[in-house]
């Protein structure tokens, strides 16, 4: 990462609620980030949905949804911000798939199909990015501790009487053979390496961090 960039960082923030299942907002939330912050240099794509229907019992509405988010909306803020990076020779790409991205699961039609599609787009992107030092990248985290899951670990915890560690082992089951849930913190991480020099020759990757699970 540019040493001038990550100072920035530090000290500017911005929010914006932007819906993005909406090209038009998806487009105002581009427009108006290098309004207030400047020349998008980095994009981190982490927005995502997920259903638990089989897939005939699937809502329609759903699964449009979770194309939109899911997929649809990475593509439109990378060919927003591709050009950009392109011009100015130098761009770091992060798209958050899954580690559903790259085998299936039962029941998760509408997210397994998308972070597969995430996983295409990063490599397609890639491709076209390279002549100008851009990279694109994507990360497939296995079970992350997320507010979701510190949720469903509590509610665990609660009715076993079971200590934290004995709950994590259960709630893991036979998936990441580490016996530990990702960090969001890990994950961020990673990131900031795919932003430095050193992965600058790194681009079209789907990486995992999951424990070990895709080893299994």
């Amino acid at each position: 990462m540019r040493q001038g960039l990550a100072d920035e960082c530090r000290v500017k923030v911005g929010f914006n609620g932007a819906d993005l299942s909406d090209v038009g907002q998806i487009e105002e939330l581009v427009r108006a980030t290098e309004g207030e912050l400047g020349p998008i240099e980095i994009l981190v794509n982490n927005a995502g949905v997920r259903n638990a229907y089989a897939i005939e019992e699937l809502p329609v509405d759903r699964w449009n949804y979770a194309v939109a988010v899911n997929l649809s909306a990475q593509f439109h803020l990378i060919r927003l911000t591709l050009p950009g990076m392109r011009s100015r020779h130098w761009g770091r790409i992060v798209n958050i798939a899954s580690k559903w991205g790259l085998t299936g699961t039962v029941n998760r039609s509408d997210y397994v199909a998308t972070k597969h599609g995430v996983v295409g787009l990063t490599r397609a992107v890639a491709l076209e990015a390279l002549p100008y030092r851009v990279t694109c990248n994507a990360i497939c985290p296995g079970l992350t501790l997320t507010p979701h899951v510190e949720r469903q670990i509590k509610e665990r915890m609660d009715k076993s009487g079971k200590s934290y560690e004995e709950t994590v082992k259960e709630y893991l089951g036979q998936r990441q053979p580490s016996g530990r849930i990702v960090r969001p913190e890990q994950i961020g991480d990673l990131i900031v390496f795919l932003c430095s020099d050193a992965a600058s020759e790194m681009t079209g990757s789907p990486i995992n961090i999951d424990g070990g699970w895709h080893a299994l």
